[in-house]
């Protein structure tokens, strides 16, 4: 297993635990999708990995198309994506991504739960060396396809690695790679399971129980705030 796996899997252990939270979270990715690029999924990459990353979650059919509908409605209009930079206890650190009416609720949301448990904003740019923007994919292990023809396939199309956990593939490459590397998977018949832009840490850190305790809390307070979308941290 590769160190961004590591990373990306025990991050996504603790990512959007609860249902009441996440479905909102997808519903919304998708009317962004839609609203900037059009409600076709044939010619909208962003939309087709949205509703792909909701069908994953089992999202319902009847809200993915809300979503898709919401898009040119009127709620949808001044939704916009931001991300922050933070500081935690104990070295750690975050990148948070917002979907959002209104940053200022945003930010003032997230410094007031910073403040409150040893954290606090980091200037825009300043924890960019601090991760790897990185194309993520994974889809179930395939029948009738062998592992090294499908790497020798997608290597071309810009991956990095390749891992098999159980059932499961996870595909990394550089973000710039995305699209071919989705379209690389597509072309070989296989149906991609969720997909999307990740932040890998460069220097991981390793905490102790108490730590990790203190550090976790934080996360689940962040992300149970409706604004958040994704979060991405340095912990190891």
């Amino acid at each position: 297993m590769g160190r961004a796996f590591e990373c990306r899997r025990r991050a996504k252990e603790t990512r959007w635990a609860a249902m009441s939270k996440l479905f909102p979270k997808l519903a919304r990715s998708i009317t962004i999708a839609a609203k900037n690029g059009g409600p076709e999924v044939d010619s909208n990459a962003p939309l087709r990995v949205a509703i792909q990353n909701a069908k994953a979650a089992n999202l319902p059919k009847d809200k993915i198309e809300a979503a898709i509908s919401r898009a040119s409605g009127s709620d949808a209009t001044d939704i916009t994506e931001v991300a922050y930079e933070a500081k935690g206890p104990h070295g750690s650190l975050f990148f948070v991504e917002c979907a959002t009416d209104n940053t200022n609720r945003s930010v003032g949301n997230l410094k007031v739960i910073l403040g409150k448990n040893g954290g606090d904003i980091a200037p825009s740019g300043s924890l960019i060396f601090m991760f790897e923007r990185k194309a993520v994919i994974e889809f179930p292990v395939p029948e009738g396809k062998e592992m090294d023809e499908i790497e020798l396939e997608l290597i071309d199309a810009g991956l990095e690695e390749l891992m098999v956990d159980e059932d499961t593939v996870t595909v990394i490459g550089d973000y710039t790679a995305f699209n071919t590397l989705t379209e690389a998977i597509e072309g070989m018949g296989i149906e991609i399971g969720t997909s999307g832009l990740e932040r890998i840490p460069t220097q991981p850190i390793e905490l102790n129980e108490a730590q990790l305790e203190e550090v976790q809390s934080l996360i689940d307070k962040i992300e149970e705030d409706d604004d958040v979308q994704t979060l991405f941290t340095n912990l190891a």
